[in-house]
């Protein structure tokens, strides 16, 4: 998709496609009443029919004949005065798929000169790009048939509410953040047969070539000098080699870096604690973490964000064979701490733990780790949001504003010590569950214990990462969130 900006008014423009706000109560946005006055005042005929009430997301397509634009969209997006930063993304999503739906290359959107509560112009412009970007994504690589009815391909935006310098940086990150999107969705859509631990290292070669990274990929050899038993030990069913993937990139000379760890589990089929059969085709989307941790890289380098970031991704699958680590096993960490492994479905939280061992060494500013880890978080939170714990109060509170400006949003669990008795192991230094009880929280205890020497904060998006049934597909959360949360740790002092 090619973006450009416009300031041109509504009622000039030639185009294939003409889209605009209407607020409820028939109230019309400054573009609809602009280009109602120019069609004689057919669009608030229009809406005093009650042919589109202006909720968030309605749409209503109009085909004139004797206007500029060969087609109109009137796009609901809420009442005057207080359209929400949801309702607005709401009103851009339903506006690309109307756009869609009418199989034109081209359209002209007025939806950022909206007035968004609590949101700059800027905001609403970089919002406008990459909703857009999102709802007009398809993957379809796969398919042999030729798709009917193909996305548009351009689309410009009204720029009248800003400066034609800040009008551009927010078009710029708009587009970025879009196509870091894109990227970590079409690694997460992918069959686990084609993206595999080795794809994932290509793919990070192929991003530190074009974005001028520093990429190291670890192999099982290399893992074993390190003694990194507790990944090794979920990569030990698999015939795929496991890895472990190091992107480095420098914006701020010697500061310390932001470390995000991914879990990258390519597929999860529970290991010798095998998974049901029943939706396990969903457990490619186990690598979501990684994917968010490539994309959000990718992102940081294009907008060239004076920062400091090591992406860190153990990559491996985790299948049940002869070699396959059994209940009852213990392995030693990369840390030294002995684990007892009591499901080996729990095995996201053990390849981490090497991970964020590892991380360490770079002594970061902060680590983040981002992992579709429990099925408890989705029952405690939805797809509505990610659950966040962390050590540290202030990095939770800075994650969590980034994450409600994007609309990306998280929610704080306790971490407290009590939960840790949970993962008393008879056998080891620790088990690797502690039981049905708050198992999003334990699964983050376990975690805690080899990030005890940094600021740190764990992101289960089990929730978020992906749809199930007839939507199934990556989603490409929480990039929005990280991106936003490096932007402004770049501009803090």
């Amino acid at each position: 998709m090619d973006y450009t900006l416009t300031q041109d008014a509504p009622d000039t423009i030639a185009t294939e496609c003409l889209v605009v706000g209407v607020h409820e109560n028939g109230v019309l946005s400054d573009a609809a009443a602009s280009l109602d006055q120019a069609l004689d005042g057919e669009v608030a005929a229009i809406v005093q029919r009650g042919d589109i009430e202006g909720k968030p997301g309605q749409t209503l397509p109009v085909v004139r004949t004797n206007a500029r634009a060969r087609r109109i969209i009137l796009v609901g997006v809420g009442a005057h005065g207080d359209c929400r930063p949801a309702a607005f993304r709401e009103a851009l999503g339903g506006a690309a798929r109307a756009v869609a739906d009418l199989h034109v290359a081209s359209f002209v959107s007025f939806l950022p000169e909206i007035v968004v509560k609590d949101r700059s112009a800027s905001w609403a412009l970089e919002q406008a790009v990459a909703v857009t970007g999102d709802s007009l994504y398809r993957f379809d690589r796969l398919k042999t048939r030729a798709v009917k009815r193909p996305s548009p391909t351009g689309c410009t935006f009204s720029a009248r509410a800003l400066d034609p310098a800040a009008a551009q940086a927010a078009l710029a990150a708009g587009s970025a953040l879009t196509r870091a999107v894109s990227f970590a969705r079409d690694l997460a859509n992918l069959p686990a047969n084609m993206c595999t631990p080795s794809y994932l290292a290509d793919q990070a070669r192929a991003l530190g070539e074009r974005a001028g990274l520093t990429v190291t990929v670890l192999e099982k050899a290399d893992m074993e000098a390190l003694g990194m038993g507790a990944l090794l030990a979920v990569a030990r069913g698999t015939h795929e080699p496991a890895k472990l993937l190091i992107l480095e990139y420098r914006g701020a000379g010697e500061s310390a870096p932001i470390a995000l760890v991914g879990k990258g589990v390519t597929f999860d089929s529970g290991g010798i604690s095998l998974k049901p059969p029943a939706n396990m085709d969903e457990m490619k989307f186990d690598m979501c973490g990684a994917a968010t941790v490539l994309a959000t890289i990718q992102a940081a380098a294009e907008l060239k964000l004076p920062i400091n970031v090591v992406g860190l991704v153990p990559a491996t699958e985790n299948l049940p064979g002869g070699s396959a680590i059994k209940p009852g096993d213990v392995v030693t960490s990369l840390s030294g701490q002995t684990i007892e492994i009591l499901n080996t479905d729990a095995e996201g939280r053990l390849i981490l733990s090497d991970a964020l061992t590892y991380a360490e060494r770079f002594k970061p500013a902060a680590m983040i780790d981002i992992a579709t880890l429990t099925g408890a978080c989705v029952i405690a939170l939805g797809a509505q949001a990610a659950g966040l714990m962390t050590n540290d109060e202030a990095l939770g509170d800075e994650l969590t504003s980034a994450g409600q400006t994007m609309v990306d949003r998280i929610w704080p669990l306790p971490l407290w010590e009590e939960y840790q008795k949970q993962l008393d192991s008879n056998f080891a230094d620790m088990a690797n569950v502690g039981g049905r009880e708050a198992g999003t929280i334990t699964a983050a205890c376990f975690l805690s214990r080899f990030a005890d020497h940094a600021s740190w904060a764990h992101l289960d998006i089990a929730g978020v990462a992906y749809k199930g049934g007839k939507e199934k597909g990556a989603t490409g959360r929480p990039v929005p969130l990280l991106v936003e949360f490096l932007r402004r740790r770049a501009q803090a002092p």
